[in-house]
Parts: C-alpha cells; sequence; structure tokens
C-alpha cells in the first residue's frame, strides 16, 4: 500500500491525494459514528434532534453529555457509545496520521543513506 524502504519519496502532490482520500474516509466514519449516538439518544432519551447531535459530540471529545440521563437504557446506550466512540475517535484519528508518519519514517530512513538489509 505505501512504498517500500528502498523506493523513492512520493512525490507531495500524490502524497496530499492520499491524506485528502484518508482524511474523506475519516470523516465519514466521524460522521457515522455521531449519527449513531444521534439516533440513540433520540430513541432512549426522547431527545430532540439537535440536543441528540450536541451530546453525541461531546462524548467523544471528553466533554460527556450536556443533558441528564434519565431512563435506565439511556445509561446503558450513554455507557456503551462513550466507549464506541471513543476507541473509534482514537482508532479515525490513528488511520488519518498514519500516512504522514509512514512519509516521516521514510523520508529519515531515506537521509541516512543505508541500504536496507536482505531478508
Amino acid at each position: 500500500m505505501y512504498e517500500y524502504r528502498h523506493e523513492k519519496l512520493l512525490p507531495r502532490r500524490k502524497f496530499y491525494a492520499r491524506l485528502f482520500r484518508r482524511g474523506l474516509v475519516a470523516l465519514a466514519t466521524l460522521t457515522v459514528c455521531v449519527g449513531v449516538g444521534m439516533v440513540g439518544y433520540h430513541h432512549y432519551e426522547g431527545m430532540g434532534w439537535v440536543d441528540a447531535y450536541t451530546n453525541a459530540s461531546m462524548i467523544p471529545s471528553g466533554m460527556g453529555p450536556l443533558d441528564p440521563i434519565k431512563t435506565p437504557g439511556g445509561r446503558v446506550f450513554a455507557g456503551t457509545y462513550a466507549l464506541f466512540s471513543g476507541v473509534a475517535l482514537l482508532t479515525t484519528v490513528g488511520f488519518f496520521l498514519l500516512p504522514a508518519l509512514h512519509r516521516l519514517l521514510h523520508k529519515f530512513h531515506l537521509e541516512s543513506g543505508r541500504k536496507p538489509r536482505d531478508q
């Protein structure tokens, strides 16, 4: 998927295109995650869509829900959604930053001038 250590560094234009595609996937993933939270808060807590969006958006950021959770089903959903969205956020950020980290390590390897070992 990425360049091997003996290959040249990817040109900037192609790197930015790769990063842009990753950004679109990350944005879509986070949109789906917030959508799941909105549907859950709307269903279990009877919140309006704007309040459900606000609560679902605050959970992954670490702020917590704005409105108190009243129902037992809502509490179970809120706890499960908090665990899910935390893992989803960290995974998505890692997925997005992976090309930049790979490029940085690849550049350091090329600058070192060492030839790769045979495997």
